[in-house]
């Protein structure tokens, strides 16, 4: 282990705990590893918070006989706010840690979910699904793993973004068919006691091991030098605070052509995942006769598929021109919303589209970071990317509460189920004029 000290106020600090674990495993592992398996249990727990509203449509719908329009409402502000909360989850790791960030979104998980069993009134869901879980998941989104990648590794940085990408999108399929089941035979309040348990037992397995970055620990990121150490922004001489962080990035980050074509991409990559399918599938099931836990099953084996196509991506990142492979992605992933309605909602159509649309959830991420990491650097790509996945979810709240309206007022999903297709494939073709930067640096980095 390389014997530095650094001022605790240039690179964060660490647990005693996580400083002697990281002594006893070196020359075996590099730490890295444990902050990004730290990472990958947040964002995990956090995706499965995210999914719960899913299951939760028809339960209260026949419990309180609130109207999908009403529950898509605070799900779609839940949503929107996961989303804007990233650059500022960001800028707050840079400012304060990335350990108290982390802390302060499970903690606010866990307490609202758990209360949130003793919800009788539309405006209770809105506070609670909708405000402070939007603002809690906000604070453990993606920018986490952009954060840890960025901070932690130099080589493999495609794949380990790719693993921690899996981990939110497999995460928030996989939790649903056992939170479909307790709420079909314990009732909706069990989802929301469950998730807040999940978030609180994490509280002490990050507050015990997870550093703010190498050097709090005495290393240097995978891959690099001591000199390839990230110190927050406050370090820099620029300011601590992470709302001017925030802005200042978005600031420079704005007047790119290629960071608007990004930020597109990635609302419409929103909008035909977690606004559209992540959101409505379990009920466009249920409206064909298909029974919420099977067709919750059904978005479990789509996480699966996921799980491989989200790895693959990450690792393919590394070694291919991100603009085709998003342009595959989004084309593909537009096809599969195509046939859905076309498929019949029979076992084998409907396992068709799992497999097909699975592979495709979330591939979009690791390519995405990349791009915005070499076009605008490691310091500034997290809040880059949060501004981008703002973008996301922006999308993903507009699917969310649009396609409740139209259930609601079509008495069908299927326009909704073909715009999206068509926004993909738009969007495929959106994506190959980014001006990917490369240079000698970058090809480095990436072998």
């Amino acid at each position: 282990m390389t014997d530095v000290t650094a001022p605790k106020n240039s690179y964060g600090s660490a647990p005693p705990l996580a400083r002697h674990l990281a002594r006893q495993v070196d020359g075996r592992i590099h730490y890295g590893w444990v902050a990004a398996a730290l990472a990958f249990t947040t964002l995990l727990v956090g995706a499965g918070v995210r999914a719960a509203p899913g299951v939760l449509f028809v339960p209260l719908e026949q419990a309180l006989g609130w109207d999908r329009a009403t529950i898509a409402a605070a799900v779609s502000l839940n949503i929107f706010l996961y989303g804007f909360m990233g650059p500022f989850a960001a800028a707050l790791m840079q400012a304060v840690g990335v350990r108290r960030t982390i802390l302060t979104g499970l903690g606010l998980l866990a307490v609202t979910t758990i209360t949130s069993t003793l919800m009788t009134r539309p405006w209770q869901m809105m506070l609670s699904w909708g405000l402070l879980v939007g603002l809690g998941t906000g604070l453990t989104s993606m920018t986490l793993a952009a954060t840890v990648v960025n901070r932690w590794f130099i080589k493999q940085r495609g794949l380990v973004m790719g693993l921690l990408t899996a981990s939110s999108a497999t995460g928030q399929l996989v939790f649903l068919p056992g939170m479909a089941a307790l709420a079909t035979h314990f009732g909706w309040q069990a989802v929301g006691l469950t998730v807040g348990a999940a978030a609180l037992a994490l509280v002490p397995l990050v507050a015990l091991l997870l550093p703010d970055s190498p050097r709090a620990v005495g290393l240097a990121p995978l891959g690099g030098t001591l000199e390839d150490e990230l110190p927050p922004f406050g370090a820099q001489g620029a300011s601590g605070n992470p709302i001017v962080i925030a802005f200042t990035t978005l600031g420079r980050a704005s007047r790119s052509v290629d960071f608007w074509l990004l930020f597109g991409s990635f609302f419409v990559c929103g909008l035909s995942t977690n606004g559209l399918i992540g959101t409505h599938l379990i009920s466009a099931c249920f409206d064909q006769g298909i029974p919420e836990v099977a067709a919750a099953s059904l978005l479990a084996l789509m996480g699966l598929f996921d799980l491989v196509g989200t790895t693959g991506s990450g690792w393919l990142s590394d070694r291919v021109d991100s603009r085709k492979l998003l342009f595959w992605y989004y084309g593909l992933r537009g096809l599969s919303l195509f046939y859905l309605p076309l498929s019949g909602f029979s076992l084998y159509g409907l396992s068709v589209f799992a497999a097909f649309y699975g592979l495709d959830w979330i591939a979009t991420v690791p390519p995405t970071v990349r791009l915005v990491t070499d076009r605008f650097g490691r310091r500034d790509a997290p809040v880059v990317f949060g501004w981008v996945g703002a973008g996301h979810q922006m999308g993903a709240a507009l699917a969310a509460y649009g396609t409740g309206i139209i259930r609601t007022e079509w008495g069908s999903y299927f326009p909704a189920f073909q715009v999206a297709g068509l926004a993909c494939v738009l969007t495929a073709i959106m994506v190959l004029f980014i001006n990917r930067r490369r240079n000698s640096a970058t090809l480095a980095a990436a072998e």
